[in-house]
């Protein structure tokens, strides 16, 4: 009896110490090793034109802005509005004006798990501003702008127009090395800025023309007033611009299982069969700690049990 007794109480230090022991390791097994998912998408974006004008009745006393838009799409969204009119108060009684026609007007902005892609399409456009209605701002033959963004991969850019270009009645050549500034004496000035293009590690750019515009449109007198009441026009215009975001790379690793006998593994590569692993594990001084305390805990209730023995 007194031997059953004691043996007991022998085991049950060693059992709390055993739990106190495993109680100090930290829950590991569950998440060690594994790959964590992004949630993290791509984005793309495309717009055939926008403006950023302030127009300035004749009174010089009023300011109108004109800011609008013409097939401007986020993914996954697609439009092909080939016209675009705006309505301003004060100018020519409040109708409706032509900003921008053209025989095709595209803008497209798509997005996978892997890709992301913005690109716009124009062909034969005519741009007008408030107060020059029969003289285009500017008229081209085909503007293209995309924009690519994959994972894994560097992200692209490229914008180019095209055929023959005329600004304010005159033909001029475009050039990519610099802005091309364009005087109408009596009219004003368009300052044109060509295929720009913009990338980071993740992102893309592309403008096909920027236009920077000061017009003062001439005394185009009818029934003794100036047409459309427009003293003069200044802002920024976009032709053909798109955008991207890359997706997130999808991860490589597999998660491992919270019942793996094997335990945490380290991660960031594999070992082969019959192989020593190496390289360290953010969960090995826990292992090491939890096998060691185990160790020292059966060792004292040993020793324990050998002296009430003797």
């Amino acid at each position: 009896m007194n031997s059953n007794n004691f043996r007991m109480s022998a085991r049950r230090p060693a059992a709390l110490a055993t739990a106190a022991a495993l109680a100090s390791v930290p829950v590991l097994l569950g998440g060690a090793g594994a790959a964590h998912a992004t949630d993290e998408h791509g984005r793309a974006s495309a717009v055939v034109l926008r403006t950023g004008l302030d127009v300035s009745l004749l009174d010089k006393t009023v300011h109108v802005p004109l800011a609008v838009s013409l097939n401007e799409v986020q993914a996954p969204r697609s439009a092909d509005r080939t016209a675009l009119t705006a309505r301003l108060d004060g100018v020519d009684g409040g109708r409706p004006f032509t900003v921008l026609g053209a025989d095709v007007a595209e803008a497209k902005a798509t997005v996978t798990a892997r890709r992301a892609e913005g690109s716009v399409r124009v062909a034969h456009a005519r741009l007008h501003v408030p107060g020059l209605p029969l003289l285009s701002l500017i008229e081209a033959e085909a503007i293209t702008a995309k924009a690519t963004c994959e994972a894994g991969r560097a992200p692209a850019a490229s914008a180019n127009v095209l055929g023959a270009v005329t600004v304010l009645g005159k033909r001029v050549t475009l050039t990519a090395g610099g802005p091309t500034e364009v005087k109408v004496p009596g009219v004003g000035e368009v300052r044109l800025d060509l295929s720009q293009r913009r990338t980071t590690t993740r992102t893309a750019a592309a403008t096909a023309l920027e236009l920077k515009v000061s017009v003062n449109p001439p005394p185009d007198f009818v029934r003794g007033e100036p047409q459309l009441n427009v003293a003069d026009v200044k802002g920024t215009l976009t032709l053909a611009e798109a955008t991207c975001d890359s997706p997130m790379a999808p991860p490589t690793g597999k998660p491992v299982p919270s019942h793996d006998p094997a335990g945490p593994r380290p991660q960031g590569g594999t070992t082969e069969a019959g192989l020593a692993e190496t390289g360290g594990n953010p969960a090995t001084p826990y292992i090491a700690g939890g096998a060691l305390a185990l160790l020292l805990a059966g060792g004292g209730a040993v020793a324990v049990a050998r002296r009430r023995k003797n």
